[in-house]
């Protein structure tokens, strides 16, 4: 049986691996100092830093872009394989979308006509909704400006890269012609590298337009980025929005049921910082709206609704007088939050 061997060129193979030498001992040499550099225009020295500072910090955006809408490495992990092998990614459940599931699930088992069952079921749902919100959000800004980026870095980078190789390698096989031309001794020896210089030369001058007119592109890529900048932007603005909506129906929604008022922020800090009325709770410095009184908590108190406080003994807390008067309770300010507390579980540290 006859097998046929594939063709091999044995003169560009020891060509090849005498230009491959000579570029290592030029560089060598260069090393040590014992040989010139041929240095490029400065015009091109700054387009080459232009270019290397336009793929750093492209990279850097997209990895960080990345790790803002996928936090999970492992997810980022798995969706780079899909991808190189080209198979359809994954669909998984965010973790908004799991929360909203076991709040669904759990507001079934408390009961649906009681009013924590029936609350946890509407929150569920609005988790979902942001879950659904967040899933199109990253497809949109992957494909708004991941992908575009990605692209750049893949196609014009890795091609001003290769280039940029190829200038380096037909540098150094000028220089070694230069030295081969100084190192001379025979006339035919002589005549021979200066040919080799000419076509060294030429040869390096054509590269160096080459990537020359690559490096000139990078400014107009610059436009085109910031095009699909305005992109993710928009993208997120309609993300925010669509959350800001689903979770002022979720309030409206929890209103309507009825029930105790849920605790609120208290208002009024940084503006009393700023007018300097200020005191201190467990030499911890707070922001105290006038009027408010320091009150030591004589024993534990449980709250009996969602209007009232939890109180722990010992804990100093602010109160002041109900308005209208309550012969009973005074509203108090604890941390961030507010409601009703019993007088008879306080004593009053200031007159």
């Amino acid at each position: 049986m006859n097998i046929k061997m594939p063709d091999f060129d044995v003169k560009k193979f020891v060509k090849d691996a005498g230009s491959t030498l000579s570029r290592v001992v030029q560089l060598t040499e260069e090393k040590l100092g014992t040989s010139e550099k041929t240095e490029m225009d400065r015009h091109f020295e700054h387009l080459s830093e232009r270019s290397d500072c336009a793929r750093t910090w492209t990279e850097k955006i997209v990895r960080d872009t990345e790790a803002a809408l996928i936090p999970n490495p492992a997810n980022r992990v798995e969706d780079f394989i899909f991808e190189k092998i080209e198979k359809q990614k994954p669909k998984r459940l965010s973790n908004l979308e799991y929360l909203g599931l076991d709040m669904i699930e759990g507001g079934g088992e408390f009961g649906q006509d009681g009013a924590y069952g029936s609350a946890l079921i509407k929150v569920g749902q609005a988790e979902q909704k942001l879950g659904s919100c967040e899933r199109d959000f990253i497809g949109s800004a992957g494909m708004c400006f991941i992908q575009p980026l990605k692209k750049f870095l893949e196609g014009e980078m890795k091609t001003i890269t290769k280039e940029k190789g190829i200038l380096e390698s037909k540098r150094l096989d000028l220089d070694a012609c230069k030295n081969r031309v100084r190192k001379a001794r025979s006339m035919l020896g002589q005549q021979t590298a200066e040919r080799d210089l000419r076509v060294a030369q030429s040869e390096f001058d054509r590269q160096a337009e080459i990537t020359k007119l690559l490096l000139e592109g990078i400014s107009t890529t610059q436009a085109t980025h910031l095009r699909h900048l305005h992109a993710l932007v928009e993208s997120q603005v309609r993300y925010y929005g669509q959350c800001n909506k689903i979770m002022n129906d979720l309030q409206r929604e929890l209103a309507s049921l009825g029930g105790p008022q849920p605790y609120v922020p208290v208002a009024g800090y940084e503006d009393d910082e700023a007018n300097g009325l200020a005191g201190r709770v467990n030499n911890i410095e707070l922001g105290v709206n006038a009027g408010y009184k320091r009150a030591r908590v004589l024993c534990s108190y449980d709250a009996k609704d969602g209007t009232e406080l939890n109180l722990t003994a010992n804990e100093v807390i602010f109160v002041c007088e109900c308005n209208p008067p309550n012969s009973d309770y005074m509203n108090g300010k604890q941390g961030l939050l507010k409601g009703l507390v019993p007088k008879a579980f306080l004593e009053l540290l200031d007159d």
